[in-house]
């Protein structure tokens, strides 16, 4: 399935979870947040939520500073 990850299309297969789709792309899950489709996805609920194809999600690393 194709899927949009910060404005770029990736394949992934049919089932993958936002969980899953994070270990893909290799991102420490320390220090991330998820939105998927515009809402941000609990990390507490990553391991459930399916991503469907043609979904479009965004990928954010926390910055410390000031």
């Amino acid at each position: 399935m194709e899927v949009q990850v910060n404005g770029e299309w990736r394949a992934f297969p049919e089932g993958t979870t936002v969980a899953g789709l994070v270990e893909a792309l290799g991102a420490a899950p320390q220090g991330i947040a998820v939105a998927l489709d515009g809402e941000v996805v609990r990390r507490g609920d990553w391991a459930e939520v399916v991503v469907p194809a043609g979904a479009r999600l965004e990928i954010l690393t926390a910055v410390q500073g000031g």
